[in-house]
């Protein structure tokens, strides 16, 4: 049966290549053809049809349907914007063009100029005075009633993808817009747009494994960014205040839902303030993007509704355990203390975790799918933050922010270390993890220690997860849903 319907395929598609052939033999070469001048889209006609009813206008696009009725047919050519319908007749097109029309398949790409009208049915449409071949669709399209349900082969082919799910089209039309509002907001509020290198030789600035490669020029081993914290807290030593950057960056990691190895971070860096002055800002961006791209400040998620407009709760991790696990890590003083609890509530944990460590481990276990509305948490433990300011009353804590909804990190904030003498003690710290075999500590930073032995002023800093902010703005279920080509495994292997 399979062998059946690969000739059956393999036959439609020579009919395809015998068309073109006989097109191209005529002189009728959609190849050679460079430019069509097209004067509006779909959604642009529908949307002001009393204006230009009985008006030319030139469309051009995907044929996705056509029904072909003696003298005249009818098809549907799909844009960026939508689809319309077109009304094709001989005798408005002329006997050849329109025997050539009656051969174009579905999925050519087609130019139409004509007038328009509404059809006694009240659609829209264009009647058309010119039909021309702008390009010939060798291969055959997903049967349109069923589309292109395969999860990987959407993937892996989002060409098709963008052409049969108008749904996907539009959460990628979302993206670009969360993308340009963040920039506006950030732009009006004074900060400048930068770009930092990706081939680095310290990955820094992140907990994570680098990816590595060589460079020849140079008989160099570099690594692919994981950050983009380390470059930009150097122009914020070069005087440049407010800074922020979106870009790529890379963790040799697995995948899962919210996990792809590149994925878009954005981090800004704002000199004089701190991680209050974060939260006001991520509160305010959080917002202001909401608007623009959904036009409301309440997001839907799932099953879950989540309330923008009101004031994002803010509660310091150790209370946030307290709340959702009992255990109070203000009672417990040492680390034999703090793997007593741990054992007592089932965590796991490992030989080389400090308090602080554990107190993470909790967070994890405990309270992360708690926190559905907007929320900071606050005030992290010194072992998990090593490029963060010390809480001045209570050293063991540091100044850093955690943003989350829908049980999501979307976001993670400090007030940044601009001490050089602590910052090469945190890195030394980083070194000894390194060393027990921890791949995703930090290795000093030589240059960047330098860069704050010149004088960082106080400076509040956010790493913002792009990507899980479109899922959230568009609904969608996993990071791939809003990553026009996420990583997939070869199919060669």
């Amino acid at each position: 049966m399979a062998q059946e319907n690969n000739n059956d395929i393999n036959q439609l598609l020579q009919v395809r290549r015998d068309k073109l052939a006989a097109f191209q033999e005529a002189g009728k070469n959609p190849f050679e053809i460079t430019k069509f001048d097209v004067t509006h889209h779909s959604q642009d006609i529908k949307g002001n049809f009393d204006e230009l009813e009985g008006k030319s206008v030139t469309v051009a696009g995907r044929m996705m349907f056509k029904r072909v009725m003696g003298k005249a047919s009818f098809c549907n050519v799909q844009d960026l914007k939508g689809s319309i319908q077109c009304y094709v007749a001989r005798d408005s097109i002329g006997e050849e063009p329109y025997a050539d029309f009656k051969k174009y398949d579905v999925g050519d790409i087609l130019g139409i100029s004509g007038e328009v009208f509404k059809t006694k049915t009240g659609e829209i449409s264009v009647h058309a005075s010119s039909v021309t071949l702008l390009s010939k669709s060798l291969q055959i399209l997903p049967e349109k009633f069923h589309g292109l349900t395969d999860t990987d082969m959407r993937y892996r082919q989002r060409y098709v993808d963008l052409i049969m799910n108008a749904e996907v089209k539009d959460t990628f039309v979302k993206r670009s817009k969360v993308l340009s509002s963040i920039r506006r907001y950030l732009d009006g509020q004074g900060f400048m747009e930068v770009e930092t290198p990706m081939l680095v030789s310290n990955a820094g600035g992140a907990a994570a494994r680098p990816f590595e490669t060589h460079f020849n020029a140079l008989d160099e081993d570099l690594k692919l960014r994981i950050s983009l914290e380390l470059y930009l807290k150097r122009l914020i030593v070069g005087g440049m205040e407010r800074v922020y950057e979106i870009g790529r960056v890379f963790r040799n990691e697995g995948l899962d839902t919210r996990h792809n190895p590149e994925f878009t971070l954005m981090e800004l860096y704002q000199a004089y303030t701190d991680y209050h002055g974060m939260m006001d800002l991520t509160e305010n961006l959080y917002r202001y993007v909401a608007k623009e791209v959904t036009g409301s400040e309440v997001l839907t998620y799932g099953e879950h509704q989540m309330d923008l407009s009101k004031p994002f709760e803010r509660i310091t991790m150790v209370d946030a355990v307290k709340k959702y696990s009992g255990v109070d890590f203000n009672e417990i003083h040492t680390l034999e203390e703090a793997r007593a609890a741990a054992k007592e509530k089932h965590i796991e944990f490992e030989e080389r975790h400090k308090k602080g460590d554990i107190l993470n481990l909790f967070f994890e276990e405990f309270v992360e799918e708690h926190l559905i509305q907007p929320t900071f948490v606050m005030d992290h433990p010194i072992e998990i933050s090593p490029l963060t300011k010390k809480k001045p009353d209570n050293p063991e804590y540091v100044e850093r922010f955690e943003f989350f909804m829908n049980g999501w990190e979307m976001a993670n904030a400090y007030s940044e270390l601009n001490d050089p003498i602590d910052q090469r003690e945190r890195f030394a710290a980083q070194e000894e993890l390194l060393a027990a075999g921890d791949a995703e500590a930090n290795h000093t930073d030589e240059d960047f220690l330098n860069a704050l032995s010149i004088g960082m002023p106080p400076t509040g800093g956010i790493g913002f997860g792009i990507d899980r902010m479109v899922m959230m703005m568009t609904n969608s279920p996993a990071i791939r849903d809003v990553l026009l080509f996420p990583t997939m495994k070869s199919l060669d292997k």
